[in-house]
Parts: structure tokens; C-alpha cells; sequence
């Protein structure tokens, strides 16, 4: 997909991906056998007209897809963008992103040797068997307006930015080390709205003792997980508000907020 010169270039420089280039070949390794298994499974599954492998030979590097993909993730370039800079068309972009980024969702977040947090429920335990507090915010980037006519076209504009976005809930440990990011809701998903669809509450209720800290467009959780979500108070309670509210103010100080992505755009697909 790109030429050799450009590549050691994206993985010789860590402000591109953020990663050096020996994590960067641990990802190829680890995730190579997999890709090539889902990709020769994906071509068997479908009724075809000719064996597998005939037809027309594609350069299919993974280690080009990757780099696309954690471009894309890190600064949310648009499709277009990473097609222009890897010299192929945009559907092949969109195809590597879609290919890769479940197999780095499924290979979680490795925050010690030997300690990898892939789900949620995951890390609410390692949360409390470390006795560490969380913080949770939800995080948006702009993308691409959907085609006219999309039935869901609407959902996607954001209510707090007035634009075409795309919403994750992010998860840090109290340093600010990420632990979990979701998968994206539309923009117009509402903070709380999305933090309950991922179970987050029932994870609470019910798991081990966590608190955790969040910003008013969570409030109303804390009464739902026995107050283990503490949230900013209320107006009317800034003056003298419960403990865990004034908790919360004097942890904020302290507190580093998970990282926000910047306003770039990046396509829905």
C-alpha cells in the first residue's frame, strides 16, 4: 500500500502513532495469524463463483493497515486523507480500518506484564482489587456528514457541538492511564444513556466496591450504583453540597481527565 521509504518514516516517528516501533511489531506479530484467518474465512463463508485466491492479486501488507488504522484512531484523519497519503483509494482504507480495529478491541489494554483488560467488567475488578478510582467521560470526533438519505443521518449530530460526530466512553485509572475506551455511538447518544447501554451500572450495583468520578452528564448514576459514581453537584447544592459531591470538587483539582479527541473530522464508516 505504501512505499517502504514512507513506512519506516510512520514507524520511526513516534508523534505519528505514538507507539515505538518494537510495540509496533509486537501488534504485527500477534495480530498477523489472526487477520489471515478471519480475512481466508471471510473469502469461504460467501457463495462464490470462483475459488478462492482467483481473480485480481491485492497488496494486502498488514503492517500498511495497521499504520492506517492507528493514524486514523490517534489523530482521526479522514479516510480520504490516509488514502491520498498511502497512495491507494479511499474503499480500501475504509476496508483496513474495519479489519483492524476489532482485532485491536478484542487484544485489550495491557496496563502491567502479563495484565491485559479487555472488557469493561474487566476493568471494574481490576479497579477494585487495586482499591484505585476511576474516571469515565464520554469523548467525541467530528466525522464526515453521512450520505443524504441515510435513515439514521439525524442521530449523528451532537447536541453540545452542533455537528456530524461519533461518541465513545473512555475509562481511565486516577493517573489518567487508559484502561477502556467503547466501541462509538452516534453523537446525538447522551453520556448517561450510553454509559447505561454498556452495562456500566449493572457493573457497579452489583461488582466490586469502585468509586468512580464523572462530570454532570452523569449525574443520576450515583443514586443507581449505591453512589459509587460521584458526579459535580448540582446548582442549587453548590454551597452545601453532600460529601461525595465535595469529594468530588477537591479530587478534580488533582484529577487528570481522559484525553479528548481533537476536532478533526473522520469518515462514520
Amino acid at each position: 500500500m505504501v512505499g517502504t521509504v514512507t513506512r519506516a518514516v510512520i514507524v520511526g516517528n513516534r508523534r505519528i502513532t505514538r507507539l515505538s516501533a518494537g510495540v509496533i511489531a509486537e501488534f504485527v506479530a500477534e495480530l498477523g495469524p489472526l487477520w489471515h484467518e478471519r480475512h481466508q474465512a471471510k473469502l469461504a463463508s460467501r457463495p462464490r463463483r470462483r475459488a478462492v485466491g482467483a481473480g485480481a492479486k491485492h497488496r494486502r501488507v498488514l503492517i500498511d493497515r495497521l499504520l492506517a488504522t492507528l493514524i486514523h484512531l490517534r489523530h482521526g484523519v479522514t479516510h480520504d486523507v490516509l488514502a491520498c497519503w498511502f497512495g491507494v483509494h479511499r474503499s480500501t482504507i475504509t476496508r483496513a480500518t474495519g479489519e483492524v480495529q476489532p482485532l485491536l478491541a478484542e487484544r485489550g489494554c495491557t496496563i502491567s506484564p502479563g495484565v491485559r483488560l479487555r472488557t469493561l467488567a474487566e476493568v471494574i475488578d481490576h479497579l477494585g482489587a487495586s482499591g484505585q478510582t476511576g474516571i469515565v467521560d464520554g469523548t467525541e470526533i467530528r466525522v464526515r456528514q453521512p450520505a443524504a438519505g441515510r435513515r439514521d443521518r439525524d442521530t449523528f449530530i451532537s447536541g453540545k457541538n452542533k455537528q456530524y460526530a461519533v461518541k465513545a466512553m473512555v475509562l481511565t485509572d486516577q493517573s489518567g492511564r487508559l484502561l477502556f475506551c467503547s466501541p462509538t455511538k452516534p453523537g446525538s447518544c447522551a453520556d448517561i444513556t450510553h454509559a447505561r447501554e454498556l452495562g456500566l451500572v449493572k457493573l457497579l450495583a452489583d461488582g466490586p466496591a469502585v468509586e468512580i468520578l464523572a462530570d454532570a452528564g452523569y449525574q443520576g448514576l450515583g443514586a443507581q450504583t449505591g453512589q459509587r459514581v460521584v458526579t459535580p453537584p448540582h446548582r442549587e447544592f453548590k454551597k452545601n453540597a453532600p460529601d461525595g459531591h465535595r469529594k468530588y470538587m477537591s479530587a478534580g483539582a488533582r484529577r487528570t481527565p481522559p484525553a479528548v479527541s481533537g476536532s478533526s473530522t473522520a469518515s462514520p464508516t
